[in-house]
């Protein structure tokens, strides 16, 4: 087993432990209404791993997934929070999942598209954040409808919005409270995909990944993703098995 020392040296060779934060997905990470600090599990758990390794955290936050995967080959993080994806693993090593949400639309309410399966069809335009887990996961699946993409999850929505799209994809929580707040709008039941949200590390950082591991497992078996979801008001996510 490797030593703590050992761990720490591959997991943040800079002495802290640099975290990247996605905004762009409330259910990992939100903005505190005062301070403006990123808060919910994302930061929980990164704190959590940083007082384990005796490290001080570092957060660098960003408003899309797809930026965050960017940077990872500029060395600008050393974990990371984001959904697992083949794409994805070719540059970066991922945990098993710590929590599962749902991939889902975002149509208007009078709109003739009432299930998932109707919008795969011709002539049916999608808006979807570039490079997010849910653009990779329809860019493969989609055979007729045409994504058209934003450069984040949030400006998404907006395009949706302003260019009268068919359909907005994504995270089934931030699209339930735009809808709840803005008329002409619902939600569809159901799911296109089920993202698996896992923590990251750059590839080749081998024995920080092992620990890695260990700790997500560790974390949902004691019910510490659990409460931290709930402290963030996302108890309606679903914690990974």
């Amino acid at each position: 087993m490797d030593t703590l020392n050992t761990v720490v040296k591959d997991l943040a060779p800079y002495g802290k432990l640099r975290v990247a934060i996605n905004l762009g997905n409330s259910v990992l990470a939100q903005s505190h209404p005062q301070t403006r600090e990123p808060v919910g599990i994302s930061v929980d758990l990164a704190n959590e791993l940083a007082r384990q390794l005796g490290l001080h955290a570092e957060f660098t936050t960003f408003d899309a997934a797809g930026k965050v995967f960017a940077a990872a080959e500029s060395d600008a993080w050393d974990i990371a929070f984001m959904a697992i994806d083949p794409v994805r693993a070719e540059k970066v090593q991922f945990t098993k999942p710590y929590v599962i949400i749902e991939g889902t639309y975002m149509v208007k309410a009078d709109s003739s598209l009432k299930d998932i399966g109707d919008v795969d069809h011709d002539g049916v335009r999608v808006a979807v954040g570039k490079g997010a887990a849910y653009d990779l996961f329809l860019t493969r699946s989609l055979q007729h409808a045409e994504l058209v993409r934003a450069p984040t999850s949030a400006a998404a929505i907006d395009l949706f919005v302003e260019q009268s799209l068919d359909a907005a994809a994504g995270v089934r929580q931030p699209l339930v409270a735009y809808a709840a707040g803005h008329s002409g709008l619902r939600v569809m039941d159901g799911r296109f995909t089920a993202i698996e949200q896992a923590m990251v590390t750059p590839k080749g950082r081998t024995h920080g990944w092992e620990f890695l591991k260990t700790f997500v497992e560790s974390m949902k078996a004691g019910g510490f993703v659990a409460a931290a979801l709930e402290r963030s008001g996302q108890a309606d996510a679903s914690v990974a098995p």
